[in-house]
């Protein structure tokens, strides 16, 4: 099994801007997303990678981490220090899998490693501060989060509310009850590892403890695969969940659901799934915080005089706007407690007025101006 190149997986360059990342991911996740390819598996698959891809790259910590295993990947590591020529899967490639019973060989490679939660902790779980190999304890293992994004509309995420979603992630087979063996079929004690799940193996002088390539890690193997799963105990699959809005969030605010990600390996819990809002735009409110801002439009002579205006809240009810006389275009005003409520503060309402200017005057118009202009002493 080859290691994953999450920047091939979202085709952008391994310098591409956050930016560049979030506009390319997006545009693929669109594309992909169950909801546009309902019962293809291939592009539940693919929107898979997309999300987990996007989960290192558009992280800096854990890009900088996967950056880093790239490099130990290209370089090697030997005693001393890095070294051309080492790869990391060379360290693993000796201990490939031994034909079982169902006639299958298969690799085990740095993808295999136990223990790890996702790349974010990978090259922090691989070696201690030292540059070394450390032992890794092996057994149950929380499942992998899950990234997704959900676009709602501006009322709902001021008001709260709730929302669906597609995730696409893997669940238990059915047909093997995640146990990865053909029913009816027997489970053996692992005969490389005596059940223990953990092999040691010497290479350039030391030695690591490392899951069992035969087994996976799991003490087991089985006589005959499942047919519907290959074995893994796992399929791809798609689910509906309902997500609630909490009252006034803010756009790209994350909501966690505990145990709604990726199912845990050996029996440990699942993941998270973690689901960025993006609060679709307004076509006259704009927020910022807690505020919210707004423009309207007056006249001239509002201007000029002064006026009251009836200025539309985020309430059903409208709201009194005073405007003095000589407002200039631009102005801004303050309407106190008509923002957004947060729950610990709520915020205002900021009113921007816009003089309109008279673009083509009539001949009786343009001369009662120019009386004005000339009252007022203003050259023209």
């Amino acid at each position: 099994m080859a290691q994953k190149d999450y920047y091939q997986i979202l085709g952008v360059g391994e310098n591409a801007t956050p930016d560049e990342i979030k506009k390319t991911y997006r545009k693929l996740a669109k594309k992909y997303h169950p909801d546009s390819n309902p019962d293809d598996n291939q592009a539940a698959e693919r929107f898979k990678e997309i999300n987990e891809a996007n989960e290192v790259l558009s992280d800096v910590k854990k890009r900088k981490q996967y950056d880093d295993l790239r490099h130990f990947a290209q370089t090697g590591y030997g005693r001393g220090g890095f070294q051309q020529g080492v790869d990391l899967n060379d360290i693993f490639s000796q201990f490939g899998r031994r034909s079982g019973a169902s006639g299958r060989t298969q690799s085990f490679s740095s993808e295999d490693l136990g223990g790890v939660g996702g790349f974010g902790d990978i090259f922090s779980n691989i070696f201690d501060r030292g540059g070394h190999f450390r032992q890794q304890r092996h057994g149950p293992r929380k499942g992998q989060d899950l990234i997704a994004e959900v676009e709602v509309p501006f009322d709902v995420a001021l008001k709260g509310g709730s929302t669906m979603i597609t995730v696409a992630r893997d669940a238990a087979c059915e047909r093997c009850k995640g146990s990865g063996a053909e029913p009816g079929s027997s489970v053996e004690k692992c005969p490389q590892c005596g059940g223990t799940g953990m092999i040691s193996v010497s290479q350039g002088g030391f030695a690591v403890s490392r899951p069992c390539p035969q087994c996976y890690g799991r003490g087991e193997i089985v006589s005959q695969p499942c047919s519907s799963c290959g074995g893994t105990g796992q399929v791809a699959d798609r689910k509906r969940i309902s997500i609630k809005i909490p009252t006034g969030i803010a756009d790209g605010k994350k909501i966690r659901l505990r145990g709604q990600g990726q199912p845990g390996a050996s029996g440990g819990p699942p993941g998270d799934l973690i689901i960025k809002v993006n609060v679709a735009q307004h076509h006259f409110f704009k927020r910022r915080g807690a505020n919210i801002y707004c423009e309207v439009d007056i006249n001239l002579a509002q201007a000029v005089l002064g006026t009251k205006l009836r200025v539309r809240t985020l309430s059903e009810r409208r709201a009194l706007l005073k405007v003095p006389p000589g407002t200039q275009s631009g102005t801004t005003f303050r309407l106190k407690g008509l923002g957004v409520n947060t729950g610990d503060r709520t915020g205002d309402q900021m009113v921007t007025v816009r003089v309109n200017i008279p673009k083509d005057l009539k001949p009786e118009d343009r001369e009662l101006f120019e009386r004005f202009s000339r009252s007022a002493g203003l050259k023209h």
